[in-house]
């Protein structure tokens, strides 16, 4: 029964990719490898299945990995290389962690997923709460040429005010400047929001993996530190040391099971990351319309109704 729902998967996986499904993003296909090798599926072949034959992240991953492991060979280093983002890196970490200890993967390779997909949604939710003031930066940014419209249909000489005169280059040149100030702005408040690159508790995950396969937790830990600092060094986290270090002096001193402790405090940090992200996009939300106001509306201003008043007054019927 249970190879019988794998085969299902797959049929509908492929079914996917035969209505022109882009290529799977690395905690879709982290997920879908632990389902093939907990289905009992070999490795090289659980890769396979991954390799839709295309030039994407998945397929490139998946092409180096199955390679490497028909010729016998270790198949982190290929993943590694393969690699075009952070995620993919994590996962040739976790991979070589398991390779070593002689552990199963999947648990940890459904951890990583359900951290990425945490992270993708966070990107998600930035974009959600910047919509509605990029709109906004939109609508404010064509008013201007609506102004000018309207100014030569009432008669107004808007743009020949902004190109005819050292006063509307000036104006001109000081919105451009008030546009430039609230793009970087926006950037900067866009990167303070963004999550991080490491995965919460991957580390912490990653040594419970190693003790899974039986080995001890000092050669667990430095071999976790090893992956990691081959593969993905960014994703080192000074928060997962120390956690790991309380979780070996607890564990030590009760006698409690290791690798237990190391997944409930893995799940918690990845519960505080989520609930730091979530405060961020709402602060986002928030700060994102300072730009808007302190300066997209004041370039609008510099360049759509200074010069119409301008135009106004300079007409012989002005003041």
């Amino acid at each position: 029964m249970l190879r019988r729902g794998v085969t299902d998967r797959l049929v509908l996986w492929r079914g996917a990719r035969a209505r022109g499904a882009g290529g799977l993003g690395a905690a879709d296909a982290l997920e879908r490898l632990a389902v093939l090798l907990e289905a009992g599926v070999g490795p090289g072949a659980a890769w396979r299945h991954l390799d839709d034959g295309g030039g994407g992240a998945c397929a490139r991953a998946a092409r180096a990995a199955a390679g490497s492991l028909v010729c016998g060979e270790p198949a982190a280093p290929a993943i590694s290389a393969a690699a075009i983002d952070e995620s993919w890196r994590q996962a040739a970490a976790a991979w070589q962690v398991a390779e070593a200890s002689g552990a199963p993967i999947g648990p940890a390779l459904r951890s990583m997923s359900a951290s990425l997909r945490a992270q993708e949604q966070t990107r998600h939710d930035i974009d959600t709460a910047l919509a509605g003031p990029r709109m906004s930066s939109r609508v404010v940014l064509a008013l201007p040429g609506v102004g000018v419209l309207l100014g030569l249909i009432l008669g107004l000489d808007g743009l020949g005010q902004l190109v005819a005169r050292p006063l509307g280059w000036a104006l001109m040149v000081a919105a451009a400047a008030l546009v430039a100030v609230a793009h970087l702005w926006n950037s900067r408040l866009i990167a303070a929001a963004e999550p991080p690159g490491a995965v919460a508790g991957l580390e912490l995950e990653l040594v419970a993996v190693a003790i899974g396969g039986g080995g001890a937790w000092d050669v667990a830990r430095r071999r976790v530190a090893d992956a990691l600092q081959q593969h993905c060094p960014a994703s080192l986290d000074e928060g997962d040391s120390a956690a790991l270090g309380e979780v070996m002096a607890l564990s030590r001193a009760s006698g409690a099971p290791g690798a237990e402790l190391l997944r409930s405090v893995a799940a918690t940090r990845r519960r505080e990351a989520r609930a730091r992200s979530a405060e961020a996009v709402e602060r986002l939300g928030v700060l994102s319309m300072l730009p808007l106001g302190v300066c997209i509306l004041p370039a609008f201003v510099l360049v759509g109704v200074v010069p119409l008043a301008l135009s106004l007054l300079s007409s012989p019927g002005g003041a």
